[in-house]
């Protein structure tokens, strides 16, 4: 008798959904929603995404207009498509959207979303930000790991230096990304560890998997009531990468707690690296908040995800673009020969020198943004956006790949010209809301200083060491830009090229 109730429970539960559900759209059509395309019942407008949904948002943006209502199973979403609305959503109601929504892959592998990148906003979220902004990702912070970025740059020019001798072919994006690797573990481990350092399944691939499960179509999201069957086989599939992640950062948290005494006392003059500061924070009990291993697990990730994957995705877009346009390439090597000269390396000093360079970053970030939808803000009320009713717990996606492509703030916007930006105000850190690679408002990136040091230096880099050829009698307008869409969207396929060296010896 228990069962049989258990069952009829459950089914009148889920017969209840729809309906409860119907009687709330009734409600909220009786304001003024945004324009939406036609949908499907139950689908709502799932079938409308394809395998780059930033492209499809952006074609459904050119019919619908800049702020679209979209509805992706049972959830309600909006679809934000120029700089004057995201400036609504990111400045004016910013305090409204400022939360992030309830997401399955997040609250699995970033232990109960207590990371920084998918925490939901509140005081908790606030003195996590702040803890990072001072301690992890300050000027200071930042400035204390140049020698280690320049060693690891050195290492990197004399590996693609030996190609240079056989004139063989490289894998630019297999390269940038173990850079990017090596880098980013020196500065939040301290050390680098190897791919079977993490259960052996390699550890660049396990923090890619990580990421494209997070960007997914999961229909756990999107029909709350079905994420308990895993329909899709994702929450196993989480489930497994969230062991590797915690089993790899419990053995370096305990590396660092065995070597704290000697940590402490440096001798050899080496940055603390940023486990060393969050543990000292732990261990401190100065945090505003309840500090333990998970948090210090869920920061780990944030800086281990953000400093490889962007970083790496950007430098390959920006050398897939100077490929394939060598008119701007040559621009670009001219300026560091003016500013560096061709006797030596580029240096972190040069970099704010180099402005034609800044230009090209812009550019790229214009035309191919590695986060094109950002990760979604959410409301946590009613609010009146533009004259349109913004439901409460909707998802907001702010689409930055249709800003950068919006021909009413940019002429020829499908061209790659960084001439555009000559005598232009519009800067790329938050406050000019038709170029948001970053985001603005309270969810800007806090990163974004970091991030652009990287970018800058190993582009630099790569073009004042060397030129670039394309194998096997390529073309350059022959080259493919076809993306892959997961949180930060890379290459479809990888950047395959010749180097010579050209500075002297």
């Amino acid at each position: 008798m228990e069962f049989s109730w258990f069952w009829l429970t459950t089914i009148a539960f889920f017969l209840a959904i729809p309906l409860l559900h119907r009687l709330r759209s009734v409600n909220n059509k009786k304001k003024k929603l945004p324009p939406s395309p036609k949908g499907l019942p139950i689908l709502g407008h799932l079938h409308m995404l394809g395998k780059n949904p930033h492209q499809d948002l952006y074609t459904i943006a050119k019919e619908h207009g800049p702020i679209v209502f979209m509805r992706f199973g049972w959830v309600p979403h909006i679809v934000v498509s120029s700089n004057k609305s995201a400036e609504l959503f990111l400045k004016t109601h910013d305090l409204v959207f400022a939360s992030r929504p309830p997401h399955q892959a997040a609250e699995i592998m970033s232990w109960g979303q207590k990371n920084l990148s998918f925490g939901k906003y509140g005081p908790y979220w606030r003195s996590m930000r702040k803890l990072c902004t001072l301690e992890l990702l300050s000027t200071l912070k930042i400035n204390s790991f140049q020698p280690m970025r320049k060693e690891e740059l050195g290492l990197f020019v004399e590996s693609l230096k030996l190609s240079c001798r056989g004139k063989a072919a490289v894998d630019l994006s297999a390269k940038i990304s173990s850079l990017t690797a090596e880098m980013s573990c020196r500065m939040v481990f301290g050390k680098k560890y190897e791919d079977k350092d993490m259960g052996g399944r390699g550890f660049k691939s396990v923090i890619e998997e990580g990421m494209k499960l997070a960007a997914l179509p999961n229909l756990g999201d999107y029909f709350p009531f079905l994420g308990i069957f895993d329909l899709q086989g994702f929450k196993s599939k989480m489930k497994k990468i969230a062991k590797a992640y915690d089993d790899f950062f419990e053995k370096v948290i305990d590396e660092h707690v065995n070597g704290a005494a000697e940590a402490a006392d440096r001798a050899d003059g080496k940055a603390r690296d940023i486990v060393d500061t969050l543990m000292s924070i732990m261990q401190s009990g100065d945090a505003e908040f309840q500090f333990d291993r998970g948090h210090v697990k869920a920061i780990m990730l944030d800086m281990l995800a953000a400093s490889m994957d962007t970083a790496a995705s950007t430098v390959e877009w920006i050398l897939a673009l100077l490929i394939k346009n060598p008119k701007v390439m040559k621009k670009v090597q001219e300026e560091l020969e003016q500013v560096v000269g061709l006797e030596r390396m580029v240096e972190e000093s040069d970099l704010d020198q180099l402005k034609y360079l800044d230009m090209v970053v812009k550019e790229t970030f214009r035309l191919h943004p590695v986060a094109p939808l950002l990760i979604p803000h959410y409301s946590t009320e009613d609010c009146t956006v533009n004259g349109y009713h913004i439901p409460k717990e909707s998802r907001v996606i702010v689409n930055t790949h249709a800003i950068g492509r919006d021909p009413n703030v940019w002429a020829r916007p499908n061209e790659f010209f960084p001439e555009r930006f000559v005598g232009s105000e519009i800067d790329l850190r938050g406050q000019h809301f038709e170029l948001l690679p970053f985001g603005s408002g309270r969810r800007g990136c806090p990163g974004m200083q970091l991030g652009l040091i990287q970018v800058r230096l190993i582009v630099s880099q790569l073009v004042h060491c060397f030129d670039w050829k394309l194998p096997e009698g390529m073309l350059p307008e022959e080259l493919d830009m076809t993306e892959e869409f997961s949180l930060v969207v890379s290459r479809a396929n990888p950047l395959i090229a010749i180097p010579t060296f050209r500075l002297r010896d």
